[in-house]
Order: structure tokens, then sequence, then C-alpha cells
């Protein structure tokens, strides 16, 4: 009879040794990249966001755009009502003029007094008053033409402009409002100067330095990787640099891993179409292994 055993048990065999051989082989990459590459979950976008005030008060007259919007840098944003300062500008203007004919005219008394006093015609005091009158018509003149540069500048606020390219965001006034000097009126949140926070922890940074290649996958674009290197490790821990700093004396100890912030920058150009929006959720693969 023939042995049907045989071929069974090598089967068999086979099956498991391509099963440990397949095993070992995932226990070896996992090893490999567990040893060459940091990740975590606990990673965020985050960026510049400009804060628009106004540094005049007054009355909105124009709302350029609205929330959400894309903007350009130097773009108008917003008009205030310039009737007042306009008249402050006329009014600074006019008493320029006056100090300057005040001060003409203290000149050729100057002059006129100080030819007097050569000749012995008036005494030291009437010459000292005349110096004097000509100094104070000076200061006086300088005075108004600072508070007329002062006015003017002042117009120029009434008009507010994007200071980067950007989306605006907290729009906070419509036309008519009454507005404060410093009153925050809207948000511009940057473009072209987003990072990443990677929290990581303080297990993971034996190995971690500055300019390593990271990837980055985003969960909002899922299958879509993106490219960073580290640009710095923070300071301290993120508990460190809390509001309420955990107290360790109280007698009641539990060691905790703590967590460091770590600022990974994208690569340039890599968002031209602006996809990336400041808190999105990201799992930055810090490559630690030696290039």
């Amino acid at each position: 009879m023939i042995d049907a055993k045989g071929p069974k048990k090598q089967k068999i065999l086979k099956i498991v040794a391509g099963v440990i051989i397949a095993g070992l082989v995932g226990i070896g990459i996992y090893i490999i990249t567990n040893v060459s590459h940091e990740t975590t979950d606990d990673a965020y976008i985050e960026g510049r966001i400009h804060t628009v005030a106004s540094k005049v008060s007054g009355t909105v007259l124009k709302v350029n755009v609205e929330d959400n919007q894309l903007v350009r840098k130097s773009e108008l944003l917003i008009e205030i009502d310039p009737v007042d300062y306009i008249l402050k500008v006329k009014e600074a203007e006019a008493n320029l003029e006056v100090r300057k004919a005040a001060l003409e005219q203290s000149v050729r008394d100057r002059g006129r007094a100080e030819s007097l006093f050569n000749g012995k015609v008036i005494p030291k005091e009437k010459y000292e008053f005349a110096f004097t009158a000509y100094n104070l018509a000076k200061a006086q003149m300088n005075a108004a033409k600072q508070q007329f540069n002062i006015s003017r500048q002042n117009l120029r606020y009434t008009k507010i402009y994007s200071p980067v390219d950007g989306y605006v965001t907290k729009k906070s006034l419509e036309i008519g409002n009454q507005i404060n000097l410093g009153q925050p009126l809207m948000a511009i949140i940057g473009l072209n100067d987003i990072w990443l926070t990677g929290n990581f922890k303080e297990t993971q940074l034996k190995k971690v330095k500055k300019g390593q290649r990271v990837s980055i996958k985003v969960d909002t674009y899922p299958g879509k990787v993106f490219t960073g290197r580290v640009e710095s490790i923070m300071a301290g821990t993120g508990a460190a640099f809390s509001l309420f700093p955990p107290e360790n004396a109280l007698g009641n100890y539990v060691k905790v891993v703590q967590r460091v912030p770590v600022k990974i920058v994208f690569d340039k150009n890599l968002d031209q179409e602006h996809v990336l929006r400041i808190g999105m959720s990201c799992v930055p693969t810090i490559i630690t292994k030696n290039e």
C-alpha cells in the first residue's frame, strides 16, 4: 500500500515552515522599522494667525471681505469713515502755517535785536528776550509739523490692509460699527508659514535630531503622504509649560511618560493648493536612521 501520510505530512511541514518564515520576516521588518522610525498620532498643524486691529477709532464705512475669503498681502480689507481725520489734517496744516509765520517773524525780530544790541542801543535783557522768543517759535513750529504728520498718518490708518496672503477668519465687524483703537477686527491665517507640532514621548527622542526627514500623513487626506523635516525640539515637556504644571512633591507620585513637542516644517512648495489647515490632525514619522 502507498503511504499517503508522507506527502501530506511534508505539505503540512512546508506550510508551517512558510508561516514561520513569514512571521520572522514580519518581525524583522517591524524591528527594523521601529529602530529607524519614530512616530506619533498626537500631532497637529499649526501656523501664524495675524490679528487685524485698527490704529484709530471711528465708524466702519466699508468691509471688503467675508469670512474664509482668500486675500493677498496689501489687499484693502476695511475702510473707516475718513471725514473727521481729513478735517484734522486741514486743521493741523493751518496751525503749521501759523507757526511758520510766527517763526519767520521771530527770526526778523532776533536779527534786529542782535543789531541793536551790538550797537549798544538796547540792553542785553531785550536781546535775550528776542532770542528766547525765536527758540520758542521754532519749537512750536516743530511741534506743529509733527502734529501735521501724525494727522496725515492717522488719515492713512483709516484704510486697513492685509498683512499677509491668507484666509480671513473671526471677522467681528460690519458696516456702521463703531470701533476703537486697538480693537481686534478679524484674523488672517497665513498660507505660506505653517508647520507641524508632534508631541513625542520622551523615550522616543534619543535618536531624533534637527534636519531629519519626516513622512507625514494627514487624517483629512488618507492615502496622501506629505514630507518635511525636523526643525527643532522644544526645550521642555508640554507639562512643564502648561498653565498648571504637575506638583510631584505631595507624597503621592505616579511616574508618567512625558511628551516633548517637536516642530516639523513642511517642504517648500509642497502645499501650493493650500489644502492644509491649522488644527488638522497628523501622523508624522521621523526617519532616524543615518542617511
